[in-house]
């Protein structure tokens, strides 16, 4: 069998709606091993799935990171988020003492990924409801001495950790119910819907990691969350509800939006 040309590629994924068809073609032609596997990947890739589910791998903060099906595909914005975690990592390590970071709502871990990359020596935590996402971020992690834990939020991370996590990110779910069939199908098909659905007002499940996150940050540890411009404000008042020092960043560039909660010290 003839592998399909590269003009062949980019037409047919400009046919089926793709944006970047000629970055795409070029990605899955040096991904495939054969001709077979490269009619495949394009085949797939035409049917909606998405291309890091095709690949196997999404690139976050410069790192490949592996992407199983029906696991939550990272974004670039987060990116952001992990920007500000690196940055409150490395401010809570100290000599003899590595930062304890958990990344909840882990999905594929590549959060924790970036942060354990750009600073090594951290006791690293991950867990997420979804075995698939489980069974990804522990590939992911393994280089890392990560631990991923398998459960809703909290609910299976090991009880030594209450009281020592220096950084907890929560890269949450936030869109509202109503609009999760608003979504590209790509992520509405063929991503788990518990990693997109926020609730009513997509706020509830960052209320619920609010709510119990005191009981586990360290004094002056932080609880960091990837929200929208527009719920950042509510989000923020949840944080101080709960006892948290609040503050919101942001990026234009991404069009990312990140509230930061900080534990008092004592």
């Amino acid at each position: 069998m003839p592998a399909p040309s590269l003009s062949l590629i980019v037409s047919t994924l400009r046919s089926a709606g793709c944006v970047f068809a000629e970055d795409e073609a070029e990605l899955l032609l040096t991904a495939a091993t054969t001709p077979a596997e490269l009619t495949a990947m394009v085949e797939r890739r035409a049917a909606g799935l998405p291309l890091e589910h095709v690949l196997g791998w999404a690139e976050f903060c410069g790192l490949r990171v592996a992407v199983d099906p029906r696991v939550f595909v990272p974004r670039r914005r987060t990116e952001f988020l992990a920007r500000q975690a690196i940055e409150l990592a490395q401010a809570a390590g100290r000599p003899g003492r590595p930062a304890v970071v958990v990344d909840l709502c882990c999905g594929s871990g590549a959060l924790g990924a970036a942060v354990a990359t750009a600073v090594p020596d951290i006791e690293l935590h991950a867990a997420d409801i979804e075995a698939a996402a489980v069974r990804c971020a522990r590939r992911n992690l393994a280089d890392f001495g990560g631990h991923v834990h398998q459960g809703d939020l909290f609910e299976p991370l090991p009880p030594h950790l209450m009281g020592r996590v220096d950084v907890l990110i929560a890269n949450v779910p936030y869109v509202p119910s109503r609009d999760v069939e608003l979504l590209p199908a790509e992520a509405r098909v063929h991503e788990p819907r518990v990693a997109l659905d926020g609730g009513a007002d997509g706020l509830e499940v960052m209320r619920r990691v609010t709510a119990a996150a005191p009981g586990w940050l360290a004094p002056g540890g932080s609880l960091l969350v990837e929200t929208s411009g527009r719920q950042a404000p509510h989000a923020v008042r949840t944080f101080t509800g709960n006892g948290l020092h609040a503050r919101e960043a942001s990026c234009e560039e991404l069009y990312a939006t990140v509230v930061i909660g900080t534990a008092p010290l004592p």
